[in-house]
C-alpha cells in the first residue's frame, strides 16, 4: 500500500489526474492503472509532476511517457493557482515526450488555460482499407485522423498496423472528425491502455493540422466538441508552413488529495 498526494483535473472533459508525490518510474504503471480504476474519479490518463529546476516553472511526465498538451494546460492551471495570484499567468514546463519547453498561459480569473503545441514531424495520406486517413506525427503521439466514420475500437486495430509500421511511439490515437465534432480513441503504449477520451488536446490539435493543409497563410482556429468537452485549436501559417500551434479551452482542478493504494 502507498500513500500518495493526487489531484484530479478536468481540462475540457479529459479528466487528469496529477500525482504530487515523488513515485519511482518502475511503479507508475501500475499506480496509474489503479488511479485510473478508481470509480468516482473517471481519471483517462495520469501525470506525474515535480518542481523544476530554474527557470523552469514545472515538470511533468506522462504514465507512459507520452506527451499530453491537455494534462500541460491542467498542470499550469494548478501552478497558476497555487502561486494565489488572479488573473493571466504564464508559465514555462517540461513535458515528457516534447524535446522543447512548453509554455501554458492560464488565467485564473477566467479558468481558462492555453498551451503552445508542437509542430508536426510529418503529415501524410493513408488509408485503412479503402478509408483515406491523415497521419498527424506529433512529437511523443502520433493521431490518424478520419472523416465521416463511426467511432469504434474495430476501426481502431484496423488502423494500429499503420502506426506500428510507421515508427515507435509513446501514444497514438484515431481522431473521428464529424463536422466540427471529434471523438478521440487514444492508446498509450507503455500502459497497454485504450480510451475513448472525453477529449484529446492533441487530437484537436491534429486535426486542425490536417484541416489547415490546404489553406494559404495566417491564422486558423478550430473549435471542436469532443465528448465532455470543447478544445480550440489554433495554427499560424507563413509561406505555406505551419510557424505556431496552441490549444486551449476550460480547465478546472480540484483539491490536493491524499489516497492510499
Amino acid at each position: 500500500m502507498k500513500t500518495i498526494q493526487v489531484v484530479r483535473a478536468d481540462p475540457a472533459g479529459n479528466i487528469t489526474a496529477l500525482v504530487l508525490s515523488d513515485v519511482p518510474s518502475e511503479e507508475r504503471p501500475a499506480l496509474a492503472a489503479k488511479l485510473m480504476a478508481l470509480p468516482d474519479w473517471g481519471v483517462e490518463q495520469v501525470g506525474f509532476v515535480r518542481h523544476g529546476p530554474p527557470g523552469i516553472h514545472g515538470v511533468l511526465e506522462m504514465m507512459g511517457g507520452e506527451f499530453c498538451g491537455n494534462a500541460a494546460r491542467a498542470y499550469g492551471m494548478l501552478l497558476a493557482r497555487q502561486s494565489l495570484l488572479i488573473g493571466q499567468q504564464e508559465l514555462k514546463l517540461r513535458v515528457s515526450g516534447c524535446r522543447s519547453l512548453v509554455q501554458v498561459v492560464a488565467d485564473t480569473y477566467v479558468g481558462t488555460a492555453s498551451a503552445a503545441m508542437p509542430l508536426p514531424r510529418k503529415i501524410e495520406d493513408v488509408t485503412v482499407g479503402d478509408i483515406p486517413a491523415v497521419l498527424v506525427d506529433l512529437e511523443g503521439i502520433a493521431h490518424l485522423v478520419v472523416q465521416d466514420v463511426a467511432p469504434g475500437r474495430d476501426f481502431f486495430a484496423a488502423a494500429e498496423p499503420v502506426f506500428q509500421a510507421y515508427r515507435a511511439l509513446d501514444a497514438y490515437g484515431v481522431c473521428f472528425v464529424k463536422d466540427d465534432t471529434l471523438t478521440p480513441l487514444v492508446k498509450v503504449v507503455d500502459t497497454d491502455t485504450l480510451v475513448f477520451e472525453g477529449s484529446c488536446g492533441s487530437g484537436a490539435m491534429a486535426a486542425a493540422f490536417a484541416a489547415s493543409r490546404g489553406e494559404g497563410d495566417g491564422k486558423f482556429t478550430y473549435r471542436l466538441r469532443q465528448p465532455e468537452g470543447t478544445v480550440e485549436a489554433t495554427v499560424v501559417r507563413d509561406s505555406g508552413m505551419w510557424i505556431d500551434a496552441s490549444i486551449g479551452g476550460p480547465v478546472t482542478v480540484g483539491d490536493v488529495t491524499e489516497i492510499t493504494l
